[in-house]
Formats: structure tokens, C-alpha cells, sequence
């Protein structure tokens, strides 16, 4: 194995160790005296699998502990109900898949120090530099799939949380005409990327899974940081 490869291994490896826990109970309560809501208390529907509470993410580390329920500021969270409702609308036996909403800023720093083995320029296009905050950090943003009534996410071709073009809205054509993705898993982003829109959501060049309520620079005039 070269020599870089170990070193990534091992450098990797020594984040995760000391990687600091951050209770849950602790996020919940920040998320609550910031005024944030509960998005299944206005829909019930909408499912949620928060994948920084498990260890299915890319740190391969459960950051959020035993936090089970997804959390946004109430315009943003208003906005995500449309967007399901748009959702059944047109196909009553799908649901939004919500994978991470709102995030305090230390678990911010824990994704950003998991990517050592890239330049900071090109973990920008991943993670959100801390020292800015995202506008996770501000609950104006959201990571999301389709999945049936019963929680079956939809093909999107890719995993959540997955580092590479494969994953990049803006390169789905080109894609498709190498044989790389596929008419079904488009259209299937396709949908996502519609019901968003239309409930007022961005989406962005890289990752077919996230969507902006508003601009950083909104966010930040708006809103306070969750710490």
C-alpha cells in the first residue's frame, strides 16, 4: 500500500478516536430555546432518519448520539411540509426522507476536521467551513430523499453523503449519456429537486440530496447560530 494511503488511513483513524461526542440532549435543548420546530409535529409523514446518529454516514461515526427527530426554523420547517404536500400530491404513496436538518455548529466542526486529506478549497465543495457557518448551522437547511409510505428510500444513484461527481446535480447529463446514471434515478432527483422548488427550497451544484431555504448571508442576518 503507498505510503499516502497509510498516513490517510492513520490520520483518519485518529479523528474518529477523539472525535468529541456531542450529547443529544444537549442539541435538542439548543435547537429548542432557538425557537426551532420539530417537523413532524406539523406533519407526521414526513419521515426522518438522521444519518449523524448513526454510523451510515462519511465519517462512519455517530455524531448527534440518540437525537431522533429533525429540527428547522418554523418558516423553513412550513416550507418542508408544502413540499411533501406537493409531494403526495402527485404521488400519494411517496413521503420526503429527511437525513439532516438543522446542526449545531460543534458537530459542524467534527464533518469538517473528518476531511483532512483534502485541501480546505476543496472541502468547501463538501462540507461548510465552520469558521463561516452553513446554513445547517443556522436551520435553513435541509438533506433529504424520496422513499415510499414505508421508509424504502428511491435510486438516486448514489449514496447520501457521497464525494464525488456522481452525486453532482449539475453533471446528470452528462452522466446519463456515459451510461453512469441512469432515466429512472434522474428522474427520480428530478422529483426531489421539483417539490423542493416549488416549496420555495434551492438546490445545489454538488449533492442531489441538499436544498437552501435562503442564502448564507440571509441566514446569517436572520437567524442566530446554533451552537
Amino acid at each position: 500500500m503507498p505510503h499516502k494511503s497509510i498516513f490517510f488511513l492513520v490520520t483518519l483513524l485518529i479523528h474518529l478516536l477523539s472525535c468529541p461526542r456531542i450529547k443529544a440532549q444537549d442539541i435538542e435543548k439548543a435547537m429548542i430555546n432557538q425557537g426551532l420546530t420539530d417537523v413532524q409535529t406539523l406533519d407526521p409523514s414526513i419521515l426522518v432518519e438522521l444519518k449523524y446518529s448513526t454510523t451510515d454516514n462519511f465519517i462512519g461515526k455517530d455524531v448527534y448520539g440518540d437525537l431522533t427527530r429533525a429540527y428547522l426554523q418554523p418558516k423553513v420547517a412550513r416550507q418542508l411540509v408544502q413540499a411533501n404536500r406537493f409531494l403526495k400530491e402527485k404521488h400519494p404513496d411517496l413521503r420526503l426522507l429527511v437525513y439532516d436538518a438543522a446542526r449545531p455548529r460543534k458537530a459542524q466542526w467534527n464533518l469538517w476536521n473528518a476531511l483532512p486529506h483534502y485541501p480546505e478549497r476543496q472541502r468547501r465543495t463538501y462540507v461548510a467551513d465552520p469558521r463561516e457557518g452553513s446554513i445547517h448551522n443556522y436551520g435553513c437547511a435541509i438533506d433529504l430523499t424520496i422513499a415510499t409510505a414505508d421508509g424504502k428510500p428511491l435510486d438516486m444513484g448514489t449514496k447520501y453523503d457521497y464525494f464525488g461527481e456522481l452525486a453532482y446535480p449539475k453533471a446528470e447529463a452528462r452522466l446519463l449519456a456515459a451510461g453512469k446514471l441512469n432515466r429512472q434515478q434522474i428522474s427520480n432527483r428530478q422529483l426531489l429537486r421539483e417539490v423542493m422548488r416549488r416549496a420555495g427550497f434551492l438546490p445545489i451544484e454538488y449533492e442531489w440530496w441538499h436544498f437552501n431555504a435562503l442564502s448564507r448571508a440571509r441566514a446569517k442576518q436572520t437567524y442566530k447560530l446554533i451552537e
